[in-house]
Order: structure tokens, then C-alpha cells, then sequence
């Protein structure tokens, strides 16, 4: 008979910026809870690989950012807010598309182009929406704003919802963060900013870009916190924390998770000219998120080595299925190509997009 949970005091202590207090060390971890973060991990640490491939194969074509090395992040912070709180990321984004409601099959069809991909084939590795969940976004930074604008809402709106915000340590730098921390701290509005720390922004250390690498201090007059990213649990607590703080009307939080990327940072980046293979391998022996809860699972009686295995099996299932579908559905006709520009509008006829065709776009 397995242990139904788990009381866990082993949790990396969480340093703090302005904050009197902390997350909880002391947690409580169910089987259940366990069982469905080790599947939702490997589910999207599969995913990244058959993407990997599906590249390499030239199926996947143009932009591909992957996200396997980070999946406590994503899982973590799922766990410590609800669906109908809200999310944006950068273009790193397969992950949290995933997590909020995406399916794989419709995540490797966005990935190939195709007609049954999450934005119709059309959006790509950088661009996949559902619902509560504003995509990907291209352009380093730029989500942060966006990110407040939709704090702004449920602030306006009088829902008590929050917005997490995500971006990576090389956007960390950028003007516009700076910004959006001023207004969200002004009008206290109910929004999480989280520095994904992969300590590698493109190809650059973070020491060697940023003046300071004290990512969550980096609010100024806005509290922070500094998490174990690798830690889906501590990622956990942490996020429930800041979701806390948000709610009781204190306004901004800033949480900056320490976490590794395995691959480089697109495909187009072998990721090995500017770090060790010796560095990616230790990492993954030593802090690897999903052997973390592995093992921590198995140790204290949670689950069976069997079981997790049965596990794997299911996943690499559903992703080989995926793929079976992302590379023999069809690609979106012509005639799709300028629908969806707006979510409500009559149809309208977009000029210039062909000198011998008039296209209609329909909502």
C-alpha cells in the first residue's frame, strides 16, 4: 500500500526582498498530486523531444524555442493559482500552451503548420493561445506590458484574478519591464512578474549581461522572491505565496525562478559554443526536476517504480500519436489565411495580399 501524501520539510528556503515573511519549507505533497506533476512533466519533456526531431527532420520549420530543463517552472506555477487566473509568456511557450488547456496532438500540429495546430497552423512555435493564456510572444520583453494591461482588467473589472507574467533573464535588461513594474507598483494592480532565470540569455551568461544578477531585487520598491526553479514543489509555494499577496490587494510580486535550459536557446543554437556538455550533464544528473520528484516520490513510498513507468509508457503514446497527426493533417487552405484577425468583426475583404486575389477574412 503506497503513502497517500507526503509531509516534505526538505524545501530549499526561498530568499526574500521586502517581505517580512516567506513560503511555507513544510509542505504537504499528496500521491495524487505527485502521480499528475510527474505526468505532466514528462508529457512536456517528450513533446520537446520529438519536436527536437521533428526540426531536425526539416518538418518543423523556422523559429523553435524549447522549454525541456524547466518543466517545474511551468507545472509549479500552474499548481499555485487557478485556470481562470491568467498567463503570458515569451516565445518559449510550448510548455505553458500545454498547461493551460492545450492538447499535444494540437501543440505538434501548431509546430508543423497544420490545419488542426492551436492557432489553425498559422502561429507556429512562438504563437499559440487558449483560453486565459495570451501566447507566446516574439519580441523580447514586450509580453511584460501586455502582461499588466491584463492585471489592469481584472483589477477594473473587480475579478479577483491575477496575471502571471513570464520572461527570461536576457528580456530582464529591457526598458519597458522597468516601466510596467512602475504603473503595476503605482496602481497596485494584482500581477505576478517572473524572471525565468536559465542563466543563459541567447548565448550570453547572465554575468556577463547583467550588472547585477540579483534578478528579484530588481523591482526596486517591489517585493521579490528568488525560488529553486528546478524544484516543482518550491516553484509551488512560492507562486501560491505571491498569489496570496496579490489577492489581498498589496499589488506587484516578482519572483525569479532558477532553472536550465538543456537545449540551446532555439534550434538554429547547438547551445555547446558558449557552455560545457560536462555543465548540461551535471545539471541534469544532479537537479533534474523530473528525476527530483522521482525520486522524492519513490523514497517515501508514494508510488512504485512499476507505476512510473506505466507513466512513461502512456506519454510516449500520446506524443508518438501526435506526431502521427502534426505530420499527416493537411495545412490550412489559402482561403484561411487572413481569418481570425479580429474575434468579432463581420467579414471583411484584406487588400494586398496577393495581387490577383481578394481574401475575406472571417472571424
Amino acid at each position: 500500500m503506497y503513502e497517500s501524501y507526503l509531509s516534505c520539510s526538505l524545501l530549499q528556503k526561498c530568499d526574500v526582498h521586502k517581505l517580512d515573511d516567506a513560503p511555507a519549507t513544510e509542505v504537504v505533497l499528496t500521491r495524487e498530486e505527485g502521480l499528475q506533476y510527474y505526468r505532466i512533466m514528462q508529457t512536456m519533456r517528450r513533446m520537446e523531444l520529438k519536436a527536437d526531431q521533428l526540426y531536425k527532420q526539416k518538418i518543423i520549420r523556422g523559429f523553435c524555442h524549447l522549454y525541456d530543463g524547466q518543466e517545474a517552472c511551468a507545472v509549479g506555477i500552474e499548481a499555485g493559482i487557478n485556470l481562470t487566473d491568467h498567463l503570458i509568456t515569451a516565445y518559449r511557450a510550448h510548455g505553458y500552451t500545454y498547461t493551460r488547456g492545450g492538447t499535444v496532438k494540437e501543440i505538434m500540429a501548431e509546430l508543423t503548420g497544420r490545419r488542426g495546430g492551436i492557432a489553425k497552423g498559422k502561429g507556429g512555435s512562438m504563437h499559440m493561445y487558449t483560453k486565459n493564456f495570451y501566447g507566446g510572444n516574439g519580441i523580447v520583453g514586450a509580453q511584460v506590458p501586455l502582461g499588466a494591461g491584463v492585471a489592469l482588467a481584472c483589477k477594473y473589472q473587480e475579478r479577483n484574478e491575477l496575471c502571471v507574467c513570464l520572461y527570461g533573464d536576457g528580456a530582464a535588461n529591457q526598458g519597458q519591464i522597468f516601466e510596467t513594474y512602475n504603473m503595476a507598483a503605482l496602481w497596485k494592480l494584482p500581477v505576478i512578474f517572473i524572471c525565468e532565470n536559465n542563466k543563459y540569455g541567447m548565448g550570453t551568461s547572465v554575468e556577463r549581461a547583467a550588472a547585477s544578477t540579483d534578478y528579484f531585487k530588481r523591482g526596486d520598491f517591489i517585493p521579490g522572491l528568488r525560488v529553486d526553479g528546478m524544484d516543482v514543489l518550491c516553484v509551488r509555494e512560492a507562486t501560491r505565496f505571491a498569489a496570496d499577496h496579490c489577492r489581498s490587494g498589496k499589488g506587484p510580486i516578482l519572483m525569479e525562478l532558477q532553472t536550465y535550459r538543456y537545449h540551446g536557446h532555439s534550434m538554429s543554437d547547438p547551445g555547446v559554443s558558449y557552455r560545457t556538455r560536462e555543465e548540461i550533464q551535471e545539471v541534469r544528473s544532479k537537479s533534474d526536476p523530473i528525476s527530483m520528484l522521482k525520486d522524492r516520490m519513490l523514497s517515501n513510498n508514494m508510488a512504485s517504480v512499476e507505476e512510473l513507468k506505466e507513466i512513461d509508457v502512456e506519454v510516449r503514446k500520446e506524443i508518438e500519436d501526435a506526431a502521427q497527426f502534426a505530420t499527416t493533417d493537411p495545412e490550412p487552405p489559402l482561403d484561411d489565411l487572413c481569418n481570425h484577425i479580429f474575434s468579432n468583426e463581420p467579414p471583411l475583404e484584406v487588400r494586398g495580399t496577393n495581387p490577383w486575389t481578394k481574401l475575406k477574412s472571417v472571424s
